[in-house]
């Protein structure tokens, strides 16, 4: 019987070669758009920066903060394209900073602005509270007839067929960055128009096959503020970065209102 230090010495030891990968330094000037909250309006500041190919604009914008500015405001949380914080437009698109590398626009000026729609708080940072309200407000949560069964049920509705879950997986991949909502001109135009963020989560919830509220939730966006408001410009879909699609979201939930059919 082979000894356990012979077995170790008989494995083949398996080397797997990266790919080298080959860093590039360009210059580059941050036009950063700031919003001073004390007076209420806001002014333009420019920064120099040496990146890399790899660097994104969060990085710079952090490393901006470190070594020229310590007073500029900027909103994130996991760097990682999941929680949405970092969202702001950059060279005039809605984008999420920590996706968005400098080097990959291809020009040695890059503008930064907060989101439009939403109010400035400091700088880059927005306030979501309307955004949030108008996403409460479509009911974003599975309703069931029976409460005890919802709150105090310990096993499953009852398992959901993939062709059941291909209805919603899609537009259930939101992650509230509010992009969406920036770059919608139906929300500049009117301020009371729930926007393509709720509107696609009203879809996502009542397109979902253990959900017994899609009646209650349809009429709250059968209104000129909910789906009816909304021209298709498509511009909402063009800047998700989860090709969550919520132009074809508020289509799918007209489709529902027009044809009485959840699906």
């Amino acid at each position: 019987m082979a000894s356990a230090s012979s077995a170790e010495a008989s494995v083949e030891t398996v080397k797997i070669k990266l790919p080298e990968v080959k860093i590039e330094k360009r210059d580059v000037v941050f036009k950063v758009k700031r919003y001073d909250p004390e007076k209420g309006s806001f002014y333009w500041r420019e920064y120099k920066l040496t990146i890399t190919n790899r660097t994104t604009i969060l990085d710079a914008l952090l490393r901006i903060k470190e070594t020229q500015d310590s007073t500029l405001a900027v909103r994130y949380s996991c760097r990682m394209g999941i929680c949405g914080s970092c969202g702001m437009v950059i060279n005039g698109t809605p984008r999420l900073a920590c996706e968005t590398k400098p080097y990959d626009l291809g020009t040695s000026v890059i503008t930064v602005e907060p989101l439009s729609n939403v109010p400035p708080v400091k700088d880059i940072v927005t306030d979501f509270d309307k955004f949030f309200d108008n996403h409460k407000q479509v009911k974003p949560w599975l309703i069931r007839k029976d409460e005890k069964e919802q709150f105090e049920d310990l096993k499953e509705y009852y398992p959901q067929t993939e062709e059941e879950l291909n209805y919603y997986l899609q537009f259930s991949y939101c992650i509230k960055c509010g992009l969406c909502y920036s770059a919608c001109p139906l929300v500049f135009l009117n301020k009371e128009y729930l926007g393509p963020q709720a509107l696609a989560q009203a879809y996502r919830w009542s397109a979902d096959s253990r959900d017994e509220g899609a009646e209650l939730r349809l009429k709250i966006v059968d209104t000129d503020n909910g789906v009816w408001s909304c021209n298709y410009s498509g511009t909402c879909s063009k800047v998700c970065p989860k090709d969550v699609d919520p132009a074809l979201a508020i289509n799918m939930v007209k489709k529902m209102l027009l044809s009485g059919k959840r699906r």
